[in-house]
């Protein structure tokens, strides 16, 4: 069922959200493990808590444009949920709950993968991504795909954030005329609205945390390797990484537990094999603060209202008993972040050509022909901005052999490690904390995003491959969120989430969407 597609939001009467109540459960409040309880006691079904959800999909996503299709299956596959639990139980925490995937996540079924793009409407993957073939496995119900910023926002330098030719411009549910940020957009806003229990996103850098941010929910970026790349469309197998957005860090926890594997054809998860098994439900704890040593960066950005809320988040991890150090240095960032973009620009070559090559259906054969695609279709793929990183990357040799390219991609990885391994080690650190969003722009397709006040520290743990996760922390002009980053060495994801969790369980900050038109 494909969702339609909209405009950015304009000035008017505040959205009316739907109950957020099913069988006698208050779904803000709830976590997957109080809806396990709830199906498991007969109170609720998957079938029942699925219906809900394209309702409420069918009620507020043509203000938000945040699905970009809905699953035609998604009935039946929570039917099948609720009958495997009444013969043979519960298979776990997912079992029965409904899930959005971004729309670069493949699924063998009659939903589309089409990166937003036009060029993959008749593409047809092979088989499920290895994730999406985990979450199955665990009982999980495909609700349908999230939409996104065409081609993971790596199509030109003055895009707009959420906007796709597929999906038209999502809009974030706290402010509609603001952006959802980065371009796993839909899967953070669908999360804030309530539009599935949970949803998957995918970064290569920034494009779990900062939609998540901006959106007020939890993401977490794993460490590269721990979730496969199977299946998914790639921008770089050096830096991409699938992970949960959800709108606590219980459903976090849960779901990455489901979704780690180690991939056969994804050698990137051999060395994750020692700890694809962890359950990350058993890290949430509520002192995990009380006596630990986390470092701030600051080096993201400098706006007032963020340093507010950094200051803040500084004054109640203290209360909890953490030694926090403040203005940590991450040293040698800039041979990171100057090498970051011409690597990417080889990698995404060499990786959308080797992905479509094995792609089924009618599409482009390689990013020539995608190009070549977008100029045919200008209106519909180009009516607000233009492909010039598509024209970049074609203009590398795409050869990951090439002792150019090896350079940028050595140097770039190797100093992102060493700045934040170096930290660590230097003031003794459980992890480093930093803001993960400024407050979100109001979107204008003419100009593009507006980074005035633009906050990232997403970089560091993304070019290293290492592990990021984003809590609801604050607010500036009192409605639009500000996050939190908790981020420290690969794999390290127990440590940051039981910490992550203990900051949430202090600080209640997030509240749900307030559906503003615009803000005076």
């Amino acid at each position: 069922m494909l969702v339609g597609a909209a405009a950015p939001a304009a000035a008017g009467a505040p959205v009316a959200a739907p109950e957020l109540t099913v069988g006698g459960i208050d779904l803000e409040q709830a976590t997957v493990l109080d809806l396990q309880k709830a199906m498991q006691g007969h109170r609720l079904s998957s079938v029942a808590l699925t219906a809900f959800y394209l309702r409420r999909i069918d009620r507020l996503n043509p203000k938000l444009n945040a699905v970009i299709e809905t699953n035609p299956d998604a009935v039946r596959e929570a039917l099948a949920s609720d009958l495997h639990r009444a013969r043979h139980g519960a298979r776990g925490p997912l079992d029965g709950i409904p899930v959005l995937l971004k729309d670069n996540i493949g699924t063998a079924d009659r939903q589309h993968t089409t990166a937003g793009s036009l060029a993959l409407a008749a593409a047809r993957p092979a088989s499920d991504a290895f994730l999406v073939a985990r979450l199955r496995a665990a009982g999980a119900v495909i609700l349908g795909k999230a939409s996104l910023s065409e081609w993971a926002n790596f199509r030109s330098t003055t895009s707009s954030s959420g906007w796709s030719a597929r999906g038209g411009q999502t809009n974030n549910p706290y402010v509609l005329d603001r952006n959802p940020c980065g371009s796993s957009s839909g899967s953070g806003a669908a999360a804030a609205a309530n539009l599935a229990t949970v949803t998957i996103g995918t970064e290569t850098d920034g494009s779990i945390v900062c939609p998540s941010g901006a959106n007020n929910v939890v993401g977490i970026k794993p460490t590269l390797g721990l979730v496969s790349r199977g299946g998914v469309i790639p921008l770089s197998a050096q830096q991409d990484t699938a992970g949960p957005m959800t709108r606590n860090m219980t459903d976090a926890a849960a779901v990455l537990s489901v979704i780690q594997g180690v991939d056969p054809a994804d050698p990137a998860t051999a060395d994750a094999r020692p700890f694809v098994r962890r359950d990350y439900l058993r890290a949430l704890r509520p002192d995990a603060l009380r006596g630990k040593r986390i470092g701030v960066f600051r080096g993201g950005g400098d706006v007032p209202v963020v340093n507010a809320v950094t200051d803040a988040t500084i004054a109640k991890l203290r209360s909890l008993g953490a030694t926090v150090v403040d203005n940590v240095d991450l040293p040698g960032l800039d041979d990171a972040f100057n090498n970051e973009l011409p690597a990417l620009l080889t990698e995404f070559k060499h990786d959308i050509n080797a992905y479509l090559s094995t792609l089924g259906g009618q599409h482009p054969v390689d990013l020539a022909g995608l190009i070549a695609f977008n100029r045919a279709h200008a209106a519909q793929e180009m009516p607000f901005f233009q492909q010039e990183i598509f024209e970049l990357a074609q203009a590398t040799t795409g050869d990951l052999t090439d002792p150019t390219y090896v350079a940028q991609r050595t140097t770039a990885t190797t100093a992102a490690r060493h700045a934040i391994d170096s930290a660590i080690a230097t003031h003794r650190l459980d992890a480093i904390i930093a803001p993960t969003n400024g407050p979100a722009w109001v979107t204008n397709h003419e100009t593009g995003d507006d980074f005035t006040d633009f906050v990232a520290a997403s970089g560091p743990a993304a070019i290293s491959g290492y592990p990021n996760l984003t809590v609801p922390a604050g607010y500036a002009r009192g409605v639009l969120p500000i996050g939190m980053s908790f981020f420290g060495g690969r794999f390290s994801e127990p440590t940051l989430i039981s910490l992550g969790y203990a900051f949430e369980q202090a600080t209640k900050v997030r509240v749900p969407p307030s559906y503003l038109p615009t803000l005076p």
